[in-house]
């Protein structure tokens, strides 16, 4: 049960193992390919809120590699589904995020407001400013829920390491003293998601992911295998030097491909 070749399913990661920033990276055709060919199910489960399910199969499609609507979960998705679960149907949300956090609200009903809202959403807005960073410390001191899609902390773009989601959380934390609730990996709810809709043996299944703190740790959390490829943030030096391991190591999906042909 320790080879590539004992997986029946991957919850691949997208920023860093497919892509990085707005380029593409090598292999991406390739790797579907393979997936297909070897009947391997696999879902795509991004911490990334700034685009929905669409989105995301409609970038692939132009990388060659075309997915269903229901391969790929985001955590803005992830967590509208979780504020479902703890608010009234129709309630105010204050939301700092992209297309793909508002979208995902409202699809599931929730009002999107400035004033009086339930609870504040924060997913990863390259255009953030402090009036918004200022109008979720007050709305959560109020009383507001607040609520992370993600925690992040930094983002690979192509012009080097930026700041991501995790950022955004910090500062209205330190703002408010108040900790977000995070519904993105390392957290289980996006993997538990992706099984759902795998119904895979837990130990016949692996997470893909470039990040050890959220990719990795979230497997390890979940029960999964895990598979670390270096296209994204993780360096050599922060592997050695951590404390959770994952279970193989590759320089990219095309060494992945390589590797598990070889077995």
């Amino acid at each position: 049960m320790n080879s590539l070749a004992s997986l029946q399913a991957l919850i691949i990661d997208m920023d860093g193992v497919l892509w990085r920033g707005s380029e593409p990276l090598p292999g991406i055709p390739e790797f579907f390919a393979f997936l297909r060919e070897r009947d391997i199910r696999f879902v795509l489960a991004t911490n990334n809120s700034s685009r929905t399910e669409a989105q995301y199969a409609g970038r692939l499609a132009a990388y060659g590699a075309p997915v269903a609507l229901d391969e790929i979960v985001t955590s803005a998705s992830a967590t509208a589904d979780y504020l479902t679960s703890i608010l009234p149907a129709g309630s105010r949300v204050y939301a700092i995020g992209l297309e793909g956090v508002r979208q995902a609200l409202s699809e599931r009903g929730f009002t999107l407001a400035e004033e009086d809202a339930a609870a504040v959403v924060v997913g990863i807005d390259w255009h953030t400013t402090y009036a918004q960073l200022k109008r979720a410390a007050l709305l959560i001191r109020a009383g507001a829920i607040f609520v992370g899609t993600n925690p992040d902390a930094t983002f690979p773009a192509p012009e080097g390491i930026i700041p991501g989601n995790g950022a955004l959380l910090a500062a209205i934390e330190t703002a408010t003293s108040v900790k977000p609730i995070v519904i993105g990996k390392p957290e289980p709810l996006l993997y538990q998601q992706a099984l759902r809709r795998l119904n895979t043996p837990l130990e016949r299944t692996a997470a893909l992911g470039d990040r050890l703190e959220t990719d990795i740790l979230g497997g390890i959390r979940a029960g999964l295998k895990t598979i670390l490829v270096m296209g994204g943030v993780t360096t050599r030096a922060q592997l050695a030097a951590s404390a959770y391991q994952p279970d193989w190591v590759f320089e990219d999906i095309i060494d992945v491909v390589r590797e598990w042909n070889a077995e």
